[in-house]
């Protein structure tokens, strides 16, 4: 649910960015190698988008720092270069997928999703629960039959709520994993948003407040 952008055009990497948020992720953007590595050593990243030639730190010397670290984030590698040779080499150093530029967008939000798949815990594409069903892959959701109409927002948060099977999700949690970096955590955002879930999840209520802890469903 969570995409890092690392690419040197910016215009571009808006761009994808842009696109993957209206798909449904929460999207950070850089523009450097090293920048990169800063950010996905501060957040829980499900994959990254990673152009190759980055400045100040290689892309493939992002690539070889991340797979050292055993980090659970996978790697779509970008490249100007679609050759046999570039895809082989890109896969050696541990990209766990690869595209090159120009691509369509729909195919790469499709490898962006089937990586976050990867290296998350395996759930089922239908989710359901109290009424509620939610499937991942056509991303609708609905209760008892009626169309729920939601924001990627609120189907992020839902998924999340889903996914827990009924145990407790904190408001930090669902920050971290719904949100971009750029998200303040003191302006009530996930209080907002969970708001306006319950409102369109109609009666009864089926999401609960655990005082101090966070939400369940």
């Amino acid at each position: 649910m969570r995409v890092l952008v690392a690419e040197d055009e910016e215009v571009l990497a808006e761009l994808v960015a842009t696109g993957l948020r209206r798909a449904g992720f929460a999207v950070d953007t850089v523009y450097s190698g090293d920048a990169a590595l800063a950010y996905l050593g501060l957040h829980d990243y499900d994959v990254v988008v990673l152009d190759r030639d980055l400045p100040r730190i290689h892309g493939d010397d992002v690539a070889r720092k991340l797979v050292a670290s055993a980090s659970r984030t996978r790697i779509l590698m970008l490249t100007a270069s679609a050759s046999m040779e570039d895809r082989v080499e890109g896969l050696d150093l541990g990209a766990d997928d690869y595209l090159g530029k120009p691509f369509e967008f729909p195919e790469l939000v499709s490898r962006v999703r089937a990586l976050r798949r990867r290296s998350a815990r395996t759930v089922p594409p239908l989710l359901e629960r109290h009424g509620v069903r939610l499937d991942t892959v056509r991303r609708t959701a609905e209760r008892d039959g009626r169309d729920l109409d939601l924001s990627p927002k609120e189907f992020s948060v839902l998924q999340i709520l889903l996914e827990a099977d009924g145990a407790t999700v904190s408001a930090e949690e669902l920050l971290e994993r719904a949100w971009d970096a750029h998200a303040d955590p003191f302006t009530g955002a996930v209080r907002v948003c969970m708001s306006k879930l319950r409102g369109k999840l109609g009666e009864p209520p089926l999401i609960r407040t655990v005082q101090g802890v966070g939400y369940a469903l």
